[in-house]
């Protein structure tokens, strides 16, 4: 088994086939986009591929250690991952062609119109031990 990282973008990536911002959505294509994942992880947790998955709020920080007792902390510049990344979901499956498929399932999930996102995801493997960087 190998976790990937499947990250939803705001904005970074192609644009998808229905590209209108959430924001911009009805309360209930918003509802049905979120009981469309909900569903998707219960599938997967019941075939033990789910880890964790979460939406992310825009709002964040910078922080850095900067000396016992005082780390900096920033609102930016951001290489503007508070705008890009919208949330993740990891997952523990079987094959590279495995976490496609699952995030080839992710990306129909409905948005505005109650159409389908057709949103690009990027599906990154988790660093495991002994994996070599090519470094």
């Amino acid at each position: 088994m190998t976790k990937y990282l499947l990250l939803k973008h705001y904005r970074g990536a192609p644009a998808p086939v229905n590209d209108v911002p959430m924001d911009r959505w009805a309360p209930e294509e918003v509802t049905a986009h979120v009981q469309f994942m909900e569903n998707l992880a219960e599938r997967l947790r019941a075939s033990g591929e789910f880890l964790d998955g979460q939406a992310l709020s825009p709002e964040g920080a910078w922080v850095r250690h900067d000396g016992p007792g005082r780390p900096p902390i920033t609102d930016g510049p951001f290489p503007e991952t508070k705008d890009l990344i919208a949330g993740w979901m990891a997952i523990d499956v079987e094959s590279w062609d495995r976490a496609l498929e699952v995030a080839d399932e992710l990306s129909s999930a409905p948005g505005a119109g109650g159409e389908s996102i057709h949103e690009w995801l990027e599906v990154r493997p988790f660093l495991e031990p002994g994996h070599d960087t090519g470094e």
